[in-house]
């Protein structure tokens, strides 16, 4: 899947929001995304993805949280 159904897959589970590392380890302990270089999801690559998704995400006290 792509890694922002991904964070949303992992947000939705969690039911409550997480720090950009925190979902990434997520993404890649359950292997819900595989970058196309085989390395592990990182909190960047996170933190990325959901400011250029505000539609999905926002960002509030330290933590990504699904927009809906």
């Amino acid at each position: 899947m792509k890694i922002e159904e991904a964070m949303v897959y992992a947000l939705a589970n969690a039911n409550r929001g997480m720090r950009t590392e925190q979902l990434a380890a997520v993404i890649n302990d359950r292997k819900l995304h595989i970058r196309k270089d085989g390395k592990p999801v990182t909190g960047k690559q996170v933190y990325a993805v959901a400011m250029a998704h505000p539609e999905m995400f926002v960002k509030s006290d330290g933590l990504i949280r699904l927009m809906i």
